[in-house]
């Protein structure tokens, strides 16, 4: 029993120190090792991210402007057409039953009218006579006018009625592909208030648009022809290019998040993208080519407090010797440079991004060095260098060590804020 009690203790302690082996590493001899990266040229981009969803870059609602039954139907999804092709058929009896009474009525007009000339022409020989008043001539010449009108009238309903007859049939307005049947043989269509919408053609499916949703901190360095890449889902592992098109200007707010629509268009000639596929672009608003590219590990790591100090304390004291050893001339310079004013570390932490930023570094005599730059662009995994006296292709900078101090977030965070201030006479760039 009393060995039971003082193994368990001992099996607690021994896990407690295998997860603190794991989580921060195996002692090495108390020397401080380094992890290194290379300081390469290549391409940096900075790009906005966004969803959309693929349509085709120009697609026609065909619908029928009357009501009917439809008696047939010739085409299917996936089918191509031609303008003026024949895609369905309604049932044209009563459409023709409303072209004869029409043609009937226009008849009817014409002998009325005929009949209301000859009938103005006898009253007109008999006024000249004196044998009617002229109230009984002016009741001829208004039959004449009114039977007119009634002949007008009814030619337009014969040619209303032909149209009707022409508007049973549907024809394809534009060469495309049916991408949307919704009808079938049989199915009575009802276009009292609206036309309903029988087909969709896609008149072009090699040439695709995205209509992509870009937030309001993001539109203002969206610029028309940007490039742009995109994935879909059914293809995780294909990028497909494209550019933008049109930035449109009306904003959408769903749940007080406000977006603007950006078009992108996109070639399809391999006839992968579908509409209606959901696409995670990424639009490119800057890129640099051929520029020394800093990694951003090596921006984040930063040597303990005391290390940090010691290097500075090496670097004023060459400084001190360097002011010493220069000619009388030069000293109102120096004095003068000496004499600014330093910068806080708060304000030295505001103004980082402008003043430049730090990578660490072991020197020829493997001592600890401190390598100023200014950055520029940056895409989250690499930071451009615009400016710098020691950073140059091939430098290997240090993006971690074993030492587990800089794990410590207040730790890392003065260190961090000493290391860029320096000491005086300490140049950025």
């Amino acid at each position: 029993m009393r060995r039971k009690k003082i193994l368990y203790p001992a099996i607690v302690v021994l896990i407690i120190l295998g997860a603190y082996m794991v989580v921060f590493g195996f002692p090495k001899n108390g020397k401080l090792e380094y992890e290194f990266a290379t300081i390469e040229r290549g391409t940096v981009e900075s790009t906005i991210s966004a969803t959309g969803t693929l349509s085709p870059m120009t697609s026609v609602e065909v619908g029928t402007q009357i009501s009917g039954m439809l008696d047939s139907v010739f085409v299917d999804y996936n089918d191509r057409v031609t303008a003026g092709e024949v895609l369905a058929v309604l049932d044209t009896f009563t459409l023709r039953m409303a072209v004869i009474d029409a043609e009937a009525n226009l008849e009817k007009a014409e002998a009325q009218l005929e009949n209301a000339e000859s009938q103005f022409r006898r009253c007109k020989t008999l006024f000249e006579r004196g044998m009617i008043s002229e109230e009984e001539y002016l009741q001829c010449q208004i039959s004449v006018k009114s039977e007119s009108a009634t002949l007008k009238s009814a030619d337009a309903a014969l040619a209303r009625a032909n149209q009707n007859m022409d508007y049973a049939i549907i024809r394809s307005p534009i060469d495309g592909i049916v991408i949307s049947k919704n009808v079938e043989e049989g199915q009575t269509v009802a276009a009292s208030l609206s036309s309903p919408t029988l087909f969709v053609i896609a008149q072009d499916l090699s040439r695709m648009e995205i209509h992509a949703d870009v937030d309001e901190s993001d539109i203002g360095q969206v610029r028309e022809d940007q490039a742009v890449r995109f994935q879909v889902t059914t293809y995780s592992d294909k990028k497909f290019v494209g550019s933008v098109r049109q930035v449109r200007l009306e904003p959408k707010t769903v749940s007080n998040v406000v977006t603007y629509t950006v078009i992108v268009e996109a070639d399809n000639s391999e006839g992968l993208l579908l509409p209606g596929m959901t696409a995670q672009l990424e639009i490119i608003t800057d890129d640099r080519t051929d520029v020394l590219l800093v990694p951003n590990k090596a921006l984040r790591f930063s040597p303990s407090t005391e290390i940090v100090q010691e290097y500075w304390q090496k670097r004023q004291q060459q400084f001190e010797d360097n002011r010493e050893n220069r000619p009388p001339a030069r000293d109102s310079v120096v004095a003068s440079n000496a004499n600014r004013p330093e910068i806080d570390s708060g304000t030295q932490k505001k103004l980082g991004s402008k003043t430049g930023s730090l990578v660490w570094y072991l020197d020829s005599s493997g001592q600890l060095s401190a390598a100023p730059f200014k950055p520029g662009l940056s895409d989250g995994t690499n930071t451009e260098v615009i400016a710098s006296r020691e950073v140059a292709e091939g430098l290997k900078v240090i993006v971690a060590s074993n030492d587990n101090s800089n794990s410590n977030s207040s730790s890392s965070s003065k260190s961090s804020s000493s290391s860029r201030q320096g000491p005086p006479g300490f140049r950025p760039f």
